[in-house]
C-alpha cells in the first residue's frame, strides 16, 4: 500500500515541465507573432473598468502556469491506467481557442467575432473542468478557478471594447 501511494505522488519532472510550458510557449508565440499588442490595446476605446496593459502578461504567466500544472496532474493519471484522452483532448482544444483568440482580436480586429469565439473559449473552458473534475476531483480543478474567471472578465471586457469601437 505504502509503495502505491510513492507512486502515485512520484513527480515526474519532464512531463510536469512539458505541461507548463505548453501553455507558456503558446502564449510567447502571440507576444512574438503580434509584437504591437500593446499599442493595439492602448489605442482602443474601453470601458471605465479595463485594466492597464502592464497587467495582462502578469495574469496570463500566472494562469498558464496553474493550467500546465492541472494539465499534468491529469496526465500524470495515464501512469495509473486511467483513461485521460477525452480529458487532455478537450484541454487542448480550448488551448487552441485560448490561442486564436488574440489574432481574432489583435491581429485581425474583429472584436465581435473574437467576442463569439471567446463564449465558444468558455465552453471549452467549463468542458475542460468537468473532465478534469472527473478524473482528479475538485483540487485540481481549483487549479483552473482563476482562468475561468479570467476568461468571464475578459469576454465582458471583449463585449464592451466591441461595442465602443465597432457599433
Amino acid at each position: 500500500m505504502k509503495s502505491e501511494l510513492i507512486k502515485k505522488k512520484k513527480v515526474r519532472i519532464i512531463p510536469l515541465l512539458v505541461s507548463i510550458a505548453v501553455p507558456l510557449l503558446l502564449g510567447g508565440i502571440v507576444y512574438v507573432l503580434i509584437p504591437n499588442m500593446k499599442e493595439i490595446y492602448e489605442s482602443l476605446k474601453k470601458p471605465i473598468f479595463a485594466p492597464p496593459q502592464i497587467i495582462f502578461p502578469i495574469v496570463w504567466t500566472i494562469i498558464y502556469i496553474l493550467m500546465g500544472i492541472a494539465s499534468y496532474k491529469v496526465y500524470k493519471l495515464k501512469y495509473e491506467g486511467i483513461d485521460v484522452s477525452s480529458a487532455i483532448f478537450v484541454y487542448g482544444i480550448q488551448l487552441l481557442l485560448n490561442f486564436l483568440w488574440s489574432f481574432i482580436f489583435f491581429g485581425f480586429r474583429l472584436y465581435g467575432l473574437a467576442f463569439i469565439e471567446l463564449i465558444i473559449l468558455l465552453m471549452f473552458i467549463i468542458l475542460t473542468i468537468l473532465r478534469f473534475y472527473k478524473k482528479t476531483g475538485i483540487k485540481v480543478t481549483l487549479l483552473l478557478a482563476p482562468y475561468l474567471v479570467w476568461i468571464l472578465y475578459a469576454g465582458v471586457l471583449n463585449f464592451f471594447i466591441w461595442m465602443l469601437n465597432e457599433m
